[in-house]
């Protein structure tokens, strides 16, 4: 209920300064119990989202130095997040070597007892988190530079000082909820729901040289796509449309 009346708020459903419903008619609404849509409504006032007034009831809050989400084309994901990582700061939260994870070393085909260099970064916009990201890079590569390089630099540009040929990557996309590490530097709510970006970036001979797991807060970060009707009769059908050459160069 919190997750649902929050972007109910977020989505301009409920703007700053109205009056959310009253607890019996959320109750209605949504099929759930008065206590529950209470306690809702209790974290939603300790969040900051609602002011609980008298004769008004809870009132929608604005919230202060709020900006339109960062949107990317889904079809042009990729130089849209590189150029995102050089227009944007971060803050670096953890930074150790150390065997790769079972699936980790799965999807990058690592050898049994892989050591790779874990990096946990906040990426920020004006000072506001929208992105957490975990990276994986083999050790090899990976002592090609320091800490204070992944803090400061994207790690795209690292890779290839290192000398490592990008060739391809494959890169899935789902949803999930924040956990409570994430959700602290983040600045959500535990169990908040988040945009879940996974990509495994490979050299020119195949090999996996980043594992990235990205997590993007719902309401400051949003995949576009614009489609086309194609195709003649029955055979008619939905295509996407790749950005035009001009912004992918820019991106890139």
């Amino acid at each position: 209920m919190y997750l649902l009346l929050r972007d109910d708020m977020s989505n301009g459903t409920f703007p700053a300064g109205t009056s959310l419903p009253g607890e019996q008619r959320l109750a209605e609404v949504h099929g759930v119990s008065r206590v529950t849509i209470r306690r809702a409504l209790e974290a939603l006032a300790s969040d900051g989202l609602i002011e609980k007034r008298a004769g008004s009831g809870s009132v929608v809050r604005a919230q202060d130095g709020a900006s339109a989400p960062l949107a990317a084309d889904f079809t042009t994901l990729i130089p849209q997040l590189v150029a995102m990582g050089q227009s944007t700061t971060a803050r670096l939260l953890s930074f150790s070597y150390g065997p790769a994870p079972d699936a980790v070393a799965a999807a990058m085909a690592l050898p049994d007892g892989a050591r790779v260099q874990t990096a946990v970064r906040v990426r920020l916009v004006e000072g506001r988190p929208f992105s957490h990201l975990t990276t994986y890079v083999p050790e090899a590569i990976a002592t090609n530079y320091t800490e204070a390089d992944l803090a400061t630099t994207p790690l795209f540009r690292l890779l290839e000082r290192s000398g490592v040929q990008v060739d391809a990557a494959h890169q899935s996309v789902t949803a999930t909820l924040a956990s409570p590490d994430v959700a602290e530097a983040l600045g959500v709510s535990v169990g908040s729901a988040l945009l879940s970006l996974r990509r495994v970036v490979r050299d020119v001979d195949g090999r996996g040289v980043e594992y990235l797991s990205a997590l993007y807060r719902a309401d400051a970060f949003r995949l576009e796509m614009t489609l086309t009707r194609v195709g003649q009769g029955g055979d008619r059908h939905w295509e996407p449309v790749i950005g035009d050459p001009a912004s992918r160069e820019a991106a890139e």
